[in-house]
């Protein structure tokens, strides 16, 4: 609790002093802070051209974390996130103005691990688990499968260490420094090859979940209504692309070189988890998970309950997109 609130006054603070009406001249900067999966829409869209092919030419920014990420864009660093619900929750109680307006997955492909020696959901009594910061979307992804499986983390004094990215929390799992985490199916795996144990697959948790999307701020001048519908359009055809079973080699490329990974069974892996995490193109921000969200956010944040969710949420795109045929174009691509 008191590391987010330290986050949150931080963040007004960088708020006060360095807001800016417009993006700065340059590239179209997209800031990340979860290097896992989640990012491949963006990583694809940008190295196979897709969103060039509607005049955008993107490109990603990784940060440490949420917080980080979010401070970029306030600074003028980056004219879009590619943020955690929550993280865009947090930046509004803090004076932000954010239209969010296109979601990159909507499942949940990862497990709760646990290290060697714990055998059972019961033995996290009193355990520690690894996330990237407080009020990001690790953090987030590992509340939501909490919460579905009924762990109160008062009640059962689960504490949350903010270790780094989903590579290093699993370094951490293998080698004990936090008993458990909640991550990927590919980490899960390699973590499992050491030892770790699967206490729950947080994919088959019946939860409306939403892992990651795509935000500017309102007053930007860098991102337009038509910028907006163009972005959109190339992040449904990299959904698209990587759905493709044909462009599998092409994706597992994407992977390979951004993910670092070496080994075929970890590339198989992350490739059936960028599949699984949006298995659609339902890419509207669903208000219900938003609201589910700020249900869990408020036990660390309780101003989060104030943000408008109607007003940081946005159809507009989609709906454009819908009314003008290319959504309805796109699904006929989809594999049956």
């Amino acid at each position: 609790m008191a590391s987010l609130a330290r986050y949150v006054r931080w963040l007004n603070i960088v708020i006060f002093f360095f807001a800016v009406p417009a993006q700065a001249a340059g590239p179209l900067l997209i800031a990340y802070g979860g290097h896992n999966e989640t990012m491949a829409p963006i990583w694809v869209g940008i190295e196979k051209g897709l969103f060039r092919k509607h005049g955008i030419d993107p490109r990603a920014l990784q940060t440490r974390s949420g917080p980080i990420m979010m401070a970029t864009m306030v600074s003028g660093g980056a004219s879009l996130v590619w943020a955690a619900p929550g993280s865009a929750m947090n930046s509004s109680t803090g004076g932000m103005k954010l239209t969010c307006f296109a979601a990159g997955n909507n499942a949940m492909p990862r497990e709760l691990i646990a290290r060697k020696g714990i055998e059972s959901i019961e033995d996290l009594r009193g355990k520690t688990f690894g996330v990237q910061s407080i009020g990001g979307g690790f953090w987030l992804s590992t509340m939501v499968a909490l919460d579905a499986l009924g762990l109160d983390p008062d009640k059962h004094k689960l504490s949350m260490r903010v270790i780094g990215d989903t590579t290093t929390v699993t370094q951490a799992l293998i080698s004990g420094n936090v008993d458990a985490a909640v991550i990927p199916y590919s980490f899960g795996d390699m973590a499992k090859r050491a030892g770790a144990r699967a206490l729950a697959d947080a994919g088959a948790l019946k939860v409306v979940y939403q892992g990651t999307v795509m935000c500017a701020q309102k007053e930007s001048n860098a991102i337009t209504g038509e910028s907006m519908n163009n972005l959109t359009k190339g992040l449904i055809e990299s959904l698209v692309y990587i759905l493709d079973p044909a462009r599998k080699r092409e994706v597992m490329e994407v992977l390979k070189k951004n993910l670092r990974l070496s080994k075929e069974e970890d590339l198989e892996s992350s490739y059936r988890v960028t599949r699984l995490q949006m298995p659609n193109l339902d890419i509207v921000p669903n208000l219900e998970a938003w609201k589910t969200y700020r249900r869990i956010m408020a036990r660390v944040n309780p101003k989060v309950q104030e943000a408008d969710l109607e007003q940081i949420i946005t159809a507009s795109a989609a709906k454009n997109l819908e009314e003008i045929g290319f959504l309805p174009e796109m699904r006929k691509k989809l594999p049956r």
